[in-house]
């Protein structure tokens, strides 16, 4: 099971710029902790992150979000890009599997779910979105929600389209 931070490093760099950028525009606040952790790390104020170019800005938080020092942050980063960028796709990958829902948002995950419902609802997504945000949102929720489901566990390990 990948971690936020190795999600970030596996992922196409294309990608993981694009949703840096993309959480710039759509969710300051969410972006800002993810500065600061980066500067906290870096040892820096945040303000000296602030006023580099945005590209160079945005190559050094993701070189430093990699580190597993910053799995909250990175993980924060990811989620609040699932939500706000991608919520259409959690919202098909839950109606999917039956689950109740509130904008791609579950309070309380069953324990399993069935092998036909997982395997149909995978197949819808990846018909319907890009390869690589099917992957990136998978192996999301399955590191961050506390309930583990083995067959996704499986089906991520072995289904080439879901790796990086």
């Amino acid at each position: 099971m990948l971690k936020s931070y190795e999600l970030l490093a596996f992922m196409p760099a294309e990608m993981a710029q694009q949703i840096v950028e993309q959480m710039f525009e759509a969710d300051k606040p969410v972006y800002r902790a993810a500065l600061a952790a980066v500067a906290q790390a870096r040892h820096l104020r945040p303000v000296f992150l602030e006023r580099q170019p945005r590209a160079q800005r945005h190559q050094t938080m993701l070189a430093t979000l990699t580190k597993p020092a910053l799995e909250t942050a990175a993980g924060g980063l990811i989620r609040g890009w699932l939500l706000k960028k991608q919520n259409a796709m959690l919202c098909d990958f839950l109606t999917s599997l039956g689950l109740d829902h509130k904008e791609g948002v579950v309070d309380n995950l069953p324990e399993q779910v069935a092998d036909e419902k997982l395997n149909a609802a995978v197949e819808s997504l990846l018909a319907k979105y890009p390869r690589e945000t099917v992957a990136v949102y998978l192996h999301a929720f399955n590191a961050i929600n506390e309930t583990d489901w083995p067959n996704l566990n499986k089906l991520l390990e072995t289904d080439s389209r879901l790796q990086f």
